[in-house]
């Protein structure tokens, strides 16, 4: 007992010496210059680029990622992010100009971006580079300091990450520290001025409750149950090949990937056959053997979706091998959907409130429900925690329906994930799935405290605003 008090003691002093040395380099105001940031985001895109192997053969051991899986959903986002952020950072960072009222004249008024300060930037598992490092470029172009937290799981690309920032930062500017629970709590125990968490919905929770001690603001990018939902004049074949495509990139495991599937029963039958035809397609007729199809990222997580498959009725795939973590995609079909009792229970027998459809799936499992009328679809999506993204296809009027019957982080319409990918887009979630946004100048501002200055003029007061008011119906006219 004595010797893991001793242990925890240890990290715990290890982690305050790391903060106060982030505190005491932020108060420098070092990091303020414009030059200063956009010297230490080159640095970062060059070492990634003298990386990119190592990055390459660690997500390939962590999760059976393809180089050209890891480059389009890893390297190429965070090395855009960076491009994006060197181009427009001086004009992101200049103070600007906003109105001022008349009675307020002949003052000025300005809103001044100011870095928060030490941020604490907490990593998932499943897009452990990418989600990493792109947080990581938005605190860096603010001027913060920043502590990183990697997650353990995916152990080989944390140790290139470990790499990357050791060579490319002093710790007292950027540091990343590893390690599992105890190292979260630990983190969690300091004052930081900003935290920045990608991850469950429960993790966030802890983190919130952390830093509402300290009234520390925050981003939380969480997950949820995203709807995709097959409308009976959308285009198959286009809306077979996306939603595949959307379900089993990285294997499921994909914050934003489609998590349960609503088609009208008119194409029911002939959207999964489509589906079927391109999941062979893109990996072989036994994706086991595909170099492009991931596996799952542990034990827990593979024996947990293993459990999924005994809750409906398997209409294609549920092949799984437990030494290799291999999953295969399953199309699982739930029934048919009619209604919803007043508290959102789904009262109709053929759609039940098993696990499948109360968490999360994170992997390449997509329970099909069938539904006869598109207004009820979003009945069944409004009485459940706001999603992470929503995805519909079909024509541009129910489309237009759904968008102002529902809410979510992001959407698609006639395609999935694809937002996520536009840099000029805020992604981000709500509610459940969420809070604060982030990619490209909203990546600045999430780590930038937005300041109001006014200015007024010191040779001009106009004095009707002091005591005894005897101005006051003056003053009601130029309000």
């Amino acid at each position: 007992m004595e010797s893991t008090n001793l242990a925890a003691q240890q990290l715990s002093n290890s982690i305050s010496h790391i903060v106060s040395q982030q505190r005491e380099f932020f108060l420098t105001n070092e990091t303020k210059s414009i030059d200063f940031r956009l010297k230490q985001l080159k640095k970062l895109k060059q070492s990634i680029k003298n990386h990119i192997d190592d990055i390459y053969d660690a997500l390939w051991n962590d999760l059976h990622k393809s180089k050209e899986e890891t480059f389009l959903t890893e390297i190429s986002i965070v090395l855009n992010e960076i491009n994006d952020h060197i181009k427009n950072i001086k004009k992101w960072s200049k103070p600007e100009k906003v109105k001022t009222p008349i009675y307020l004249m002949p003052s000025k008024s300005y809103v001044h971006y100011e870095p928060f300060g030490v941020a604490l930037i907490i990593a998932p598992w499943n897009y452990p580079f990418n989600l990493m490092l792109t947080p990581l470029v938005g605190a860096i172009s603010s001027g913060c300091c920043a502590v990183l937290k990697p997650s353990p799981y995916p152990k080989n690309t944390s140790e290139v990450m470990q790499k990357i920032i050791d060579e490319t930062f002093d710790a007292k500017y950027i540091a990343m520290v590893q390690g599992h629970r105890d190292v979260n709590q630990a983190l969690l125990s300091e004052k930081f001025d900003f935290i920045f968490y990608t991850g469950s919905p429960d993790m966030g929770r802890v983190v919130m409750e952390a830093a509402s001690k300290n009234l520390t603001p925050l981003v939380l990018e969480l997950g949820g149950k995203s709807p995709c939902i097959v409308d009976m004049n959308c285009n198959i074949d286009f809306a077979a090949r996306r939603i595949v495509w959307g379900k089993t990139i990285n294997a499921g495991q994909t914050c934003v990937a489609p998590d349960y599937l609503m088609v009208h029963a008119s194409v029911k039958d002939e959207l999964i056959k489509k589906m079927i035809y391109y999941v062979e397609k893109f990996y072989g007729e036994d994706s086991q053997m595909s170099d492009c199809y991931c596996r799952i990222i542990n034990d827990k997580a593979y024996n947990r979706l293993v459990s999924y498959l005994e809750e409906g009725k398997i209409i294609y795939g549920g092949r799984h091998d437990d030494e290799d973590r291999y999953i295969q995609f399953t199309l699982l079909e739930l029934g048919q959907y009619s209604h919803v009792e007043t508290h959102g229970r789904v009262s109709d027998n053929h759609v039940p409130e098993i696990n499948v459809m109360q968490h999360e799936i994170f992997g390449p499992i997509l329970p099909v429900i069938t539904f006869n009328n598109i207004n009820k679809v979003s009945e069944f999506i409004v009485n459940r925690p706001k999603p992470l993204a929503l995805y519909y296809f079909g024509n541009d009027e129910n489309a237009s329906e759904i968008l102002s019957k529902t809410t979510s982080g992001g959407v698609c319409i006639n395609d999935t994930i694809l937002h996520v990918a536009n840099e000029h887009l805020p992604f981000g979630g709500v509610g459940e799935s969420g809070m604060g946004k982030y990619h490209s100048r909203d990546s600045f501002l999430a780590f930038s405290n937005k300041r109001g200055v006014l200015k007024s003029s010191n040779t001009i007061d106009f004095k009707m605003k002091y005591p005894p008011y005897d101005k006051l119906d003056l003053i009601k006219k130029l309000m």
